[in-house]
């Protein structure tokens, strides 16, 4: 959005923390905003940023929404730890697979015959999880070698 704004343009947020997560970012998007004569409004916080006395109000909201963000962020933190000390917080269980096709794929793979996207297409699944099983299967190469 930043990068989209042109001068004269007014950004509508429902609040500052909407705009940001740290005090330092929001004031860094103010400072563009405001370099690109963009005219930024929150809706539940209804002050000109404009004027000294309203760009310390911002500050001020800013530093509270990142204060209570990073306590949210601790709580969770501290609530998942307990859950796994209780083994309560397992995560996704494994999908199952046909063995056989994914080491075939991971050979085809490492042997460029296909490429990692060919293989996470033929085996339903990301980018992302083919490079995961990937990484299992040489794991376990390693440890049985």
């Amino acid at each position: 959005m930043v990068n989209f704004v042109r001068e004269g343009d007014t950004v509508y947020v429902m609040d500052w923390s909407r705009l940001s997560r740290s005090t330092v970012d929001l004031l860094h998007i103010i400072e563009d905003m405001t370099a690109k004569n963009v005219k930024l409004v929150s809706i539940k916080e209804n002050f000109d940023t404009s004027t000294p006395t309203g760009r310390l109000m911002l500050s001020l909201i800013a530093a509270i929404n990142e204060f209570e963000r990073q306590n949210l962020l601790e709580r969770q933190r501290e609530g998942i730890a307990i859950a796994k000390a209780q083994g309560k917080y397992k995560g996704r269980k494994p999908q199952k697979r046909d063995e056989e096709l994914v080491k075939e794929l991971i050979l085809s793979v490492r042997t460029k015959k296909i490429t990692v996207t060919e293989a996470a297409k033929r085996l339903n699944c990301t980018r992302a999880t083919m490079y995961n099983l990937i990484g299992r299967y040489e794991k376990d190469l390693q440890q049985k070698g």
